[in-house]
């Protein structure tokens, strides 16, 4: 008897306090008008100086957990997609394990950047399809404005922070849960998009070599133009594994990083726009938190009724870049 890797409950969770363009107007020379025009993002959330990434995660697991009727002892392992735990270690799982009072769980990050929902997903499914475990909580999860020069306004504008977390349980339904999956990477990549500073290379506890900056460094335009490129080709082979085309898709939930990315990825794809969710506009870049916390708004808006085929997929620092074909 094969086994299925579903999605019993999905919950998400934001900062409190919003960042509107005209607030970053007094911060940076730009407008609203630009960076509506060339992101999509009206506002964004942002964390308090004693808000972290597992306060975030907690909250919305707890959500989850809510809507799915699953108690803290059945789940099997927490796995949390971050690049931002609150520590260098422990790590965001293990405190997210001890705060939700899951005591028989194992607890791990899997640190993919923008992708690390994607790629915890994946995780958590080939351990529940190949039987080893039967109920895992997925988190995907980041805090990137501690890290931004709020100078650069090539980088500041464009994230926020949040959370989203699914659990997932062994079924025996035929074909549904997670469908397939896509997941890919370019180390050569890395000089696009990295943070050098905080690692075991150049830590904290160092001064840093000249020249070298502590924030988050992006390279816009050739971010964008990897981007495109990479989603469609994500989407494409986790399609091309289960045998579908972009006509099955009910719905295609991908990273929030741009508007103008996810229009010419849709496109590429054949995509309408009735079946693109997008949500960049009130919360910016979430990175990790930015798929799960898309599919949870969808699920409040009865967009993943039973039976629907959802398209996710996300891209980020690495290079890495995934997809996750569900059905419901």
């Amino acid at each position: 008897m094969s086994i299925s890797a579903v999605i019993r409950g999905i919950g998400h969770a934001v900062p409190e306090k919003v960042l509107t363009n005209h607030d970053l107007e007094k911060l940076v020379e730009t407008n609203d008008e630009w960076i509506l025009q060339r992101t999509g993002i009206r506002e964004r959330r942002i964390t308090g100086p004693d808000e972290g990434a597992a306060d975030l995660a907690t909250a919305a697991a707890l959500m989850a957990m809510d809507r799915a009727g699953i108690k803290p002892d059945e789940i099997d392992l927490v796995v949390v997609g971050t690049v931002t735990s609150d520590e260098v270690f422990p790590s965001c799982a293990c405190i997210v394990q001890d705060r939700i009072g899951a005591k028989n769980a194992g607890a791990m990050d899997v640190g993919a950047a923008c992708a690390g929902f994607i790629y915890a997903v994946e995780t958590a499914a080939g351990l529940i399809c190949g039987g080893r475990m039967k109920t895992i909580l997925v988190i995907g999860v980041d805090v990137l404005t501690k890290l931004l020069d709020w100078t650069d306004r090539g980088t500041c504008i464009l994230f926020g922070d949040g959370a989203g977390a699914v659990i997932m349980q062994a079924s025996d339904e035929p074909n549904v849960g997670v469908l397939s999956t896509a997941l890919c990477s370019l180390g050569a990549g890395a000089k696009h998009i990295h943070l050098k500073a905080g690692g075991s290379r150049y830590p904290h506890s160092q001064p840093l070599p000249e020249g070298m900056s502590p924030y988050i460094f992006m390279n816009g335009a050739e971010t964008f133009r990897f981007a495109v490129g990479a989603i469609s080709d994500a989407c494409e082979k986790a399609l091309a594994i289960a045998g579908l085309d972009s006509e099955d898709i009910d719905l295609y939930i991908p990273h929030q990083a741009n508007i103008r990315i996810i229009q010419a990825a849709a496109e590429r794809l054949g995509l309408p726009p009735e079946k693109v969710f997008i949500n960049i506009d009130k919360f910016g870049n979430t990175s990790a938190g930015s798929v799960p916390i898309g599919m949870s708004e969808a699920w409040e808006q009865g967009l993943l009724e039973p039976g629907r085929v959802i398209l996710t997929v996300g891209f980020g620092a690495g290079l890495v870049w995934g997809a996750n074909l569900i059905r419901f």
